[in-house]
């Protein structure tokens, strides 16, 4: 019985007009939510940026100075 009912409930979900119907009550909801989401998180995503890009430069200073100071033996 309750697979009988998730079978359905799936072929149901799979047409196209159902997908279409879905999409179009949900992206107005969707929408306002996610561009608020990036916009607060935009500067956090910067400073990440900016931290790796710091974090590479430190670690390319470091190699460079153990390449320098290697001894060839």
């Amino acid at each position: 019985m309750r697979n009988e009912f998730l079978e359905e409930c799936l072929i149901l979900l799979k047409r196209e007009d159902i997908k279409q119907n879905i999409k179009e009550f949900i992206n107005p909801i969707l929408n306002p939510i996610i561009s608020i989401l990036i916009k607060e998180i935009n500067p956090y995503i910067y400073l990440s940026l900016i931290f790796v890009i710091i974090s590479f430069l430190l670690h390319l200073g470091i190699f460079i100075l153990l390449i320098r100071n290697k001894s060839f033996s």
